[in-house]
């Protein structure tokens, strides 16, 4: 009898703190590489390339974000404003996020005369010696947030394109909504394929 009760209290013990701590869990986790689809509490649209999308005029609005830099400087999103802007959440412990930068780094090169503004969000890194350190390595052109506790991340509302794991990406558009999503490390192709149909609107 007691066997047979072993996998239910089990369950019931391990249920109650995931789901407490799933936010926490989601921010933490760090991809194996896999491609998933970016759609997740969303109901928009899931393309074949695993990029969510919502159409013009049911965008909701993009968060406030602003604080420190990995750097120590000040940035603030809103000084962006008017530019196609894609946010990417990463961390230097996290390795799809090291076999993805390269191509952040071309892409964000090769748009940025087409008014595009990329910006990362490190998180979880516990030293900003690290993030740097990454960021000199992989000649990131663009700035990061310094985000340890990933409470910026946390400004994004539920039902909305969110940075919901490590790494992930949003792209907000010209008018400050979220437009688009990628859950999981992306190439430039990937990347080429969220931004352009943004960059043609008008």
């Amino acid at each position: 009898m007691s066997h047979g009760r072993a996998p239910r209290r089990r369950f019931t013990l391990l249920a109650a703190p995931l789901a407490a701590a799933a936010l926490a869990l989601t921010l933490t986790a760090c991809d194996s590489g896999d491609k998933t689809s970016g759609g997740g509490d969303t109901n928009f649209v899931t393309g074949n390339s695993g990029i969510a999308t919502a159409p013009k005029g049911e965008r909701a609005d993009a968060p406030e974000l602003d604080g420190e830099t990995v750097d120590g400087k000040q940035l603030d999103l809103a000084d962006y404003k008017g530019k196609i802007i894609v946010l990417n959440a990463w961390g230097s412990w996290c390795a799809p996020c090291r076999l993805e930068a390269k191509y952040f780094k071309q892409v964000a090169e090769a748009t940025k005369d087409k008014g595009v503004q990329f910006v990362g969000i490190n998180t979880r890194d516990n030293s900003k010696s690290n993030a740097l350190a990454f960021e000199k390595s992989h000649e990131t052109p663009y700035p990061s947030f310094y985000d340890r506790t990933g409470k910026l991340l946390l400004r994004f509302p539920k039902g909305t394109f969110r940075l919901q794991s490590i790494p992930s990406t949003v792209v907000i558009d010209r008018d400050g909504k979220l437009a688009a999503r990628f859950v999981g490390p992306m190439d430039d192709t990937d990347l080429h394929k969220m931004l352009d149909p943004l960059i043609a609107e008008k």
